[in-house]
């Protein structure tokens, strides 16, 4: 990745709000934004798997948005419980969508406490048209709100995880599956992918890649596109 293409950008959600930006060479090329991991748990933006995430999506073709939710590094005020994190990350895709108004679809990846959040914005922004999470806390977070599943994506989870048990993400693959199509891989990896970085890297480019071959969410890409020019035209008059 040349850092030219790397953008510090700072946002206001509650507070100032501190992130890194990818704009891709391409303005239709799928844009995403990543969530990271639980704050009071190191988690940040620079959380080697949240990296990964962003790499990957350079790799894969996409626009990639990742940043500090609200008390980690620069980012002003302090853990919310996940009420303002989500308030953080509509806001973070607020952005993305004027910062990248052309981009072909919009997707939520997330990582542990990343994969909560995400999941909770996908079901309130039916423009979102895939998502990608990574060992969702199953076990320590009610996911039973995302029903009906709206749109297709992918699940990741480590085998060895110590953190998140392997049965209760697949309870959670099981039910999105019988409603989209969801795919599903493991990896033989504890809770950070902890050696298995490389792997996890592979499966998320080959993904996207694919994705974007075999137009898996174009169905869905001209309505939200309408959707969001709206969106878009609306925000710039109202400014």
């Amino acid at each position: 990745m040349e850092e030219k293409t790397l953008n510090d950008v700072i946002f206001y959600s509650s507070g100032r709000i501190e992130g890194k930006y990818y704009q891709c060479e391409n303005p239709r090329a799928p844009a995403a934004l990543i969530l990271s991991p639980h704050p009071l748990y190191g988690g940040s933006m620079n959380n080697k798997v949240i990296y990964r995430i962003f790499d990957a999506c350079v790799r894969g073709g996409f626009s990639a948005l990742r940043f500090n939710f609200r008390g980690v590094g620069q980012s002003h005020g302090s853990f919310d419980n996940g009420v303002g994190e989500l308030l953080d990350a509509a806001t973070a895709l607020d952005w993305l969508q004027n910062s990248a108004p052309e981009a072909s679809a919009y997707w939520i990846m997330g990582f542990s406490f990343g994969s909560w959040i995400g999941m909770q914005l996908l079901m309130r922004r039916p423009e979102v048209s895939g998502f990608i999470i990574i060992a969702p806390p199953t076990n320590s977070y009610d996911f039973s709100f995302v029903s009906p599943c709206p749109t297709s994506g992918l699940i990741i989870q480590g085998t060895k995880d110590e953190i998140v048990p392997e049965q209760s993400v697949y309870k959670l693959w099981e039910n999105l599956s019988n409603q989209k199509e969801v795919d599903y891989q493991l990896i033989e990896a504890n809770h950070m992918f902890d050696g298995k970085l490389n792997e996890l890297s592979d499966i998320l480019v080959e993904y996207m890649k694919k994705s974007l071959d075999d137009n898996r969410f174009g169905n869905l890409i001209e309505g939200k596109k309408r959707d969001r020019r709206r969106r878009y035209e609306n925000n710039n008059l109202s400014t």
